[in-house]
Formats: C-alpha cells, structure tokens, sequence
C-alpha cells in the first residue's frame, strides 16, 4: 500500500527536493485549540521559509497520507479528542476500518520512510516511562528507530520520561544519538539533562553527512538528533521537574496510563504552569522544523 502524496510533496521528491515529515498526533492530541491549528500552520511555514515542502503524515479515512490542506490540520486540531492515536502497531486497523487517526512519532516515521522522506520534524520523542525497568513501559518510537530510515529532528526525549533508560534503549538497538550543535541531551522542555549526547554535529551539512554515510553502509534505521529549545524559552530542569513529579503522581492517582499518559500530563503541565510549559513547547517545535528543513535541504544536495 502507497502513501497518498499531496501534490507539491509529489513534485518535490520526484525532483529530488527538501521535504520534511511532520506529525499529526502534536496536533490532535499535543495541544488545545486553537493554539494547536495556529502551531501547526506555523510550523509549515517555517519549513517552506528554510527551503523544504512541509508534509504532515495523518490516516484519513483509511488512506495513509503525507501532506495536508490548511483544511484537514484544522480537522485535526478540532476534533482531536475524537481522532485515534495511532502508532505504527495500528496503521493496518485504521486502514482496514477507513477510519482517520492521527500518527505518532512511530507511526510517522515509518510512513515518511515509505514516501521516500528522509527527515522529520517533532517536538519531543517517546522512550523509556519512568519504572520502564519494572514494567517495559517503553514507547514503539524507540523500537520504530531501528527500523526507518529517518533522521528525526527532537528537542530530546519528553522530560516526563527516564532519560537514562532512553539512551539506553536507543544504544542497544544501535541508534546514532546526535547533538546538535550541543554535548548534553536536551529534556524538552530544558536545554541541560546531564545526559551527555554519544556523538554531536554543528551544522546542517554535518548532519546529512552522516545521514548519508549511515544509509550508504546499509545500515538500518534512523538516528537521533537532539536540538536545544531555544534558551528564551527553556524551563530550566530544576524549576520544571517537581511540576512534572507532581503530574505523575495525578496521573497514578487518576490511573491514566498506555496512549493516555502522555497527553494527560502534557496538559496537566500547561495548566499547573499557567501555559509557561505550552509556550515552551510550541516555540521547540518551530525552532526543530527550521532545523530540520536546513537538514533535509542540506540532504538533498549531497544526494
């Protein structure tokens, strides 16, 4: 089964163009409206600004598609407690049922992987939840970068997970984790995690080198590359990690858990700081999409 191309992302991979895989789960599930319909036509526009063509991957109606009309991301962002989460493990239900589903960084990853598109901007990934040693409550975003070949642009792993066990997990399964421009990998919403990054690039090109090198070995996968929040709108790690403890501890108590959890405590976050952390989130995502487009455009010349 083909992927359905909108048609400026058609005619930019047939020539060999710039394009950059976007998510729709950030905006069905990732933010309120309307700031989530305003982010996600900003980010579009960021990548065209940096010379890419943005394409947002979503299921609609049982059809696998990559690039959207300004009509169908407000579908989205209205309607985004009723869409379906789906991750990777749930493409073939959502097609075989024509229903519209909104895809994960899993999900995403391995529908530009089939279009033939080889960067993708988010705003944070999924990894190993706190107590993933106990319970292997590990996100397929992990497992999904062993498998497409993808260079995912993030500002690291969500703060709310186990950083630790992430890179753990990313290492086993022989995921090339970049810094960009950084020796420390980010924590979202922070620029500092005191995790330091195994490997770290400084430019665009640096990045699309090794992207190349990586592939034309035939080496499987994806690899990460951590980008910073900008510093203007970072919530230091130390200010913002007792709000996250707190927003675990609600979400045991409530007994939110699976696909739940993490947009649970994304907008407990937003709330218990007045919209300080949606800010935040919005600003890492705008900052990763002109990384990524300068990325994918750097890629697209060494081809």
């Amino acid at each position: 089964m083909k992927v359905v191309l909108s048609a400026p992302v058609k005619a930019a991979l047939s020539k060999g163009k710039p394009v950059v895989a976007l998510e729709s789960t950030i905006i069905a599930h990732g933010m309120p409206y309307p700031q989530n319909f305003e982010m996600a036509q900003k980010v579009e526009s960021i990548v065209r600004a940096n010379g890419a063509v943005p394409a947002t991957i979503a299921v609609i109606d049982g059809k696998l598609r990559a690039g959207l009309t300004a009509k169908e991301l407000e579908l989205f962002a209205k309607n985004g407690p009723s869409i379906m989460k789906v991750s990777t493990r749930d493409l073939p239900f959502v097609v075989a049922k024509g229903l519209t589903g909104a895809t994960t960084v899993a999900s995403t990853m391995r529908l530009a992987a089939m279009a033939g598109i080889a960067v993708f901007a988010t705003g944070g990934m999924g990894g190993a939840h706190r107590g993933a040693e106990l319970n292997f409550d590990i996100s397929a975003d992990i497992t999904e970068f062993a498998e497409s070949n993808v260079a995912v642009v993030t500002a690291g792993a969500k703060a709310i997970l186990d950083l630790g066990l992430t890179l753990e997990a990313l290492e086993t399964r022989g995921v090339p984790v970049v810094g960009f421009g950084t020796d420390d990998f980010p924590a979202f919403y922070s620029r500092v995690s005191g995790f330091k990054v195994p490997l770290r690039c400084d430019t665009p090109k640096d990045v699309a080198a090794l992207m190349k090198a990586k592939w034309a070995m035939k080496l499987k996968g994806g690899m990460v590359v951590a980008n910073p929040i900008p510093a203007a709108a970072e919530i230091p790690a130390a200010e913002i990690a007792p709000t996250i403890d707190k927003s675990i501890a609600e979400a045991k108590r409530q007994n939110v858990a699976g696909k739940a959890l993490t947009p649970f405590l994304l907008k407990h976050l937003a709330d218990v700081t007045g919209g300080r952390s949606l800010a935040a989130n919005i600003a890492l995502v705008e900052n990763n999409a002109a990384v990524a487009a300068q990325i994918a455009k750097a890629y697209s010349q060494k081809r």
